[in-house]
């Protein structure tokens, strides 16, 4: 009986070593939180949809339709050099105004383990950015990773009157 059981330890630790604690989702995302002039967090008050065009012609969606949110979170891309995203407002009136907005960046391959996909981390390097209901983009953190209680962009958008 002794044996047995030794065996099922033994089995049972074997099983419990050979377990690989890969990321489910190794996708990182970049934080904008929205600020007005005098430097307090803002509500938006537009509706905000953002998206990017890809190289194919196709658009991916990101955020669809958001509203009186202070915050949110885009994905970046693997391994380009930059990423061009377009901000669309749609105010109360219906007016559309967009913004393109371009993220220079550097990616460096990341490994949990040899057995799991590599996800990358980047370094923002720099953010372009048109100017119709955009006022200013600043970048606060550069580094982008599984971390996602940093805010990397701080967005301040111009006033409706």
């Amino acid at each position: 009986m002794q044996k047995i059981i030794g065996a099922i330890a033994i089995a049972l630790l074997v099983c419990a070593c050979s377990s690989i604690d890969c990321p489910i989702q190794n996708t990182v995302y970049t934080t904008y939180k929205i600020y007005n002039k005098v430097e307090k967090v803002d509500t938006l008050r537009d509706t905000l949809t953002v998206y990017s065009k890809r190289v194919e012609g196709t658009d991916s969606v990101f955020i669809n339709k958001d509203i009186k949110v202070t915050n949110f979170s885009l994905p970046i891309s693997y391994m380009a050099d930059a990423d061009t995203l377009v901000f669309e407002f749609k105010n109360a009136n219906s007016i559309i105004l967009k913004d393109t907005v371009t993220v220079s960046k550097t990616n460096t391959p990341h490994f949990e383990s040899v057995d799991c996909s590599p996800s990358y981390f980047h370094n923002l390097t720099g953010v372009k950015y048109t100017k119709n209901k955009i006022d200013s983009i600043v970048i606060k953190n550069t580094t982008v990773s599984y971390d996602a209680s940093k805010e990397q962009f701080h967005i301040y958008l111009k006033s409706d009157n």
